[in-house]
Protein backbone atom coordinates (compact mmCIF):
# COMPACT_ATOMS: atom_id res chain seq x y z
CA UNK A 1 0.00 0.00 0.00
CA UNK A 2 0.66 3.68 -0.57
CA UNK A 3 0.98 5.80 2.43
CA UNK A 4 1.76 9.73 2.18
CA UNK A 5 1.25 12.53 4.59
CA UNK A 6 2.98 15.78 5.09
CA UNK A 7 1.59 18.65 6.57
CA UNK A 8 2.48 22.53 5.97
CA UNK A 9 1.15 26.06 8.11
CA UNK A 10 -1.16 27.58 5.69
CA UNK A 11 0.51 30.88 6.76
CA UNK A 12 4.28 30.60 7.19
CA UNK A 13 6.23 33.82 7.98
CA UNK A 14 6.84 36.27 5.13
CA UNK A 15 3.64 35.01 3.25
CA UNK A 16 0.07 37.15 2.49
CA UNK A 17 -2.43 35.87 5.30
CA UNK A 18 -5.18 33.60 4.24
CA UNK A 19 -8.11 33.26 6.00
CA UNK A 20 -9.53 29.68 6.49
CA UNK A 21 -12.47 30.60 4.46
CA UNK A 22 -9.93 31.50 1.70
CA UNK A 23 -7.78 27.90 1.71
CA UNK A 24 -11.26 26.30 1.97
CA UNK A 25 -12.40 27.93 -1.24
CA UNK A 26 -9.44 27.30 -2.65
CA UNK A 27 -9.03 23.65 -1.90
CA UNK A 28 -12.72 23.33 -3.32
CA UNK A 29 -12.15 24.97 -6.57
CA UNK A 30 -9.00 22.81 -6.79
CA UNK A 31 -11.06 19.67 -6.77
CA UNK A 32 -13.53 21.20 -9.32
CA UNK A 33 -10.57 22.26 -11.47
CA UNK A 34 -6.99 21.06 -10.71
CA UNK A 35 -5.54 22.91 -13.92
CA UNK A 36 -5.30 25.81 -12.17
CA UNK A 37 -3.10 24.30 -9.37
CA UNK A 38 -0.89 22.43 -11.17
CA UNK A 39 1.98 22.76 -13.74
CA UNK A 40 1.07 24.01 -16.86
CA UNK A 41 0.14 21.36 -19.41
CA UNK A 42 0.29 18.80 -16.75
CA UNK A 43 -3.58 18.64 -16.03
CA UNK A 44 -5.37 18.96 -19.50
CA UNK A 45 -8.85 18.24 -18.56
CA UNK A 46 -10.44 18.23 -15.17
CA UNK A 47 -14.65 18.29 -15.42
CA UNK A 48 -17.67 17.76 -13.11
CA UNK A 49 -19.72 15.16 -14.78
CA UNK A 50 -21.96 14.66 -12.03
CA UNK A 51 -22.78 16.22 -8.69
CA UNK A 52 -25.57 15.49 -6.17
CA UNK A 53 -25.77 16.72 -2.23
CA UNK A 54 -23.28 14.51 -1.11
CA UNK A 55 -20.63 14.43 -4.36
CA UNK A 56 -19.51 15.28 -7.19
CA UNK A 57 -17.86 13.01 -9.67
CA UNK A 58 -14.81 14.57 -12.01
CA UNK A 59 -13.30 13.35 -14.65
CA UNK A 60 -9.40 14.41 -15.60
CA UNK A 61 -6.20 13.84 -17.47
CA UNK A 62 -3.62 14.24 -15.23
CA UNK A 63 0.23 13.71 -16.42
CA UNK A 64 -1.30 11.59 -19.61
CA UNK A 65 -3.47 9.70 -17.13
CA UNK A 66 -7.54 9.54 -17.34
CA UNK A 67 -8.84 9.25 -13.74
CA UNK A 68 -12.27 9.14 -12.73
CA UNK A 69 -13.03 10.51 -8.70
CA UNK A 70 -15.36 10.70 -6.22
CA UNK A 71 -14.88 13.85 -4.41
CA UNK A 72 -16.54 14.82 -1.17
CA UNK A 73 -16.46 17.94 0.91
CA UNK A 74 -16.70 18.71 5.11
CA UNK A 75 -16.93 22.27 4.56
CA UNK A 76 -14.24 24.62 5.54
CA UNK A 77 -12.02 21.37 6.70
CA UNK A 78 -11.57 18.50 4.47
CA UNK A 79 -11.82 17.36 0.66
CA UNK A 80 -11.35 13.67 -0.06
CA UNK A 81 -10.37 12.19 -3.65
CA UNK A 82 -11.77 8.48 -3.92
CA UNK A 83 -9.87 7.01 -7.35
CA UNK A 84 -12.92 5.39 -8.70
CA UNK A 85 -11.30 4.87 -12.22
CA UNK A 86 -7.24 4.84 -13.13
CA UNK A 87 -3.75 3.30 -12.22
CA UNK A 88 -4.83 3.96 -8.27
CA UNK A 89 -7.30 3.07 -5.93
CA UNK A 90 -7.85 4.28 -2.57
CA UNK A 91 -8.48 7.90 -0.89
CA UNK A 92 -6.47 11.40 -1.23
CA UNK A 93 -7.49 13.93 1.67
CA UNK A 94 -6.56 17.37 1.98
CA UNK A 95 -7.54 18.62 4.99
CA UNK A 96 -7.23 21.93 6.92
CA UNK A 97 -6.63 21.77 10.91
CA UNK A 98 -6.06 24.22 13.87
CA UNK A 99 -2.83 22.54 15.29
CA UNK A 100 -2.28 22.59 19.24
CA UNK A 101 -1.39 26.07 19.44
CA UNK A 102 -4.43 27.03 17.52
CA UNK A 103 -1.97 27.86 13.65
CA UNK A 104 -3.80 26.89 10.66
CA UNK A 105 -2.44 23.73 8.94
CA UNK A 106 -2.54 22.06 5.78
CA UNK A 107 -2.60 18.33 5.56
CA UNK A 108 -2.56 15.76 2.88
CA UNK A 109 -2.60 11.94 3.61
CA UNK A 110 -3.48 9.27 1.22
CA UNK A 111 -3.57 5.27 1.31
CA UNK A 112 -3.76 3.73 -2.00
CA UNK A 113 -2.52 0.66 -3.78
CA UNK A 114 -2.16 0.18 -7.39
CA UNK A 115 -5.02 -1.24 -9.82
CA UNK A 116 -3.70 -5.09 -10.98
CA UNK A 117 -0.20 -4.68 -9.39
CA UNK A 118 0.94 -7.06 -6.41
CA UNK A 119 0.96 -5.10 -2.86
CA UNK A 120 3.81 -3.87 -1.63
CA UNK A 121 5.75 -4.68 -5.16
CA UNK A 122 9.07 -2.28 -6.53
CA UNK A 123 6.68 0.01 -8.79
CA UNK A 124 4.07 0.30 -5.24
CA UNK A 125 7.55 1.01 -3.12
CA UNK A 126 8.50 3.80 -5.93
CA UNK A 127 5.53 5.95 -5.51
CA UNK A 128 5.42 5.51 -2.12
CA UNK A 129 9.15 7.29 -1.78
CA UNK A 130 8.40 9.41 -4.45
CA UNK A 131 5.12 10.69 -2.94
CA UNK A 132 6.33 11.04 0.53
CA UNK A 133 9.65 13.22 -0.88
CA UNK A 134 10.34 16.70 -0.45
CA UNK A 135 9.13 17.25 -4.29
CA UNK A 136 5.74 14.83 -3.51
CA UNK A 137 2.93 16.04 -1.60
CA UNK A 138 4.88 18.19 0.29
CA UNK A 139 5.68 20.62 -2.35
CA UNK A 140 2.06 20.24 -3.80
CA UNK A 141 0.55 21.60 -0.70
CA UNK A 142 2.84 24.51 -0.69
CA UNK A 143 1.68 25.36 -4.78
CA UNK A 144 -1.60 24.72 -3.31
CA UNK A 145 -0.99 27.49 -1.35
CA UNK A 146 1.02 30.26 -3.26
CA UNK A 147 -2.09 29.54 -6.35
CA UNK A 148 -4.61 30.36 -3.47
CA UNK A 149 -2.82 33.44 -2.26
CA UNK A 150 -2.63 34.78 -6.51
CA UNK A 151 -6.15 33.69 -6.90
CA UNK A 152 -6.89 36.14 -3.53
CA UNK A 153 -4.85 38.84 -4.68
CA UNK A 154 -6.15 39.10 -8.06
CA UNK A 155 -9.83 39.02 -6.80
CA UNK A 156 -10.51 35.30 -7.93
CA UNK A 157 -11.62 33.72 -4.79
Amino acid sequence: MIYATAIVPVNPEGETRLTRAQAWKGLERKARDARLFLAPGLCTCCVVVEENATHFVREATIGGIDLREIVTLDPGSKVTFFQADGPREGAIINELFDDEDGVLQLRFYCYMGLRGKAPNALEEQAQQAELASENGYRAALLTTLKRIRALVAEGNL
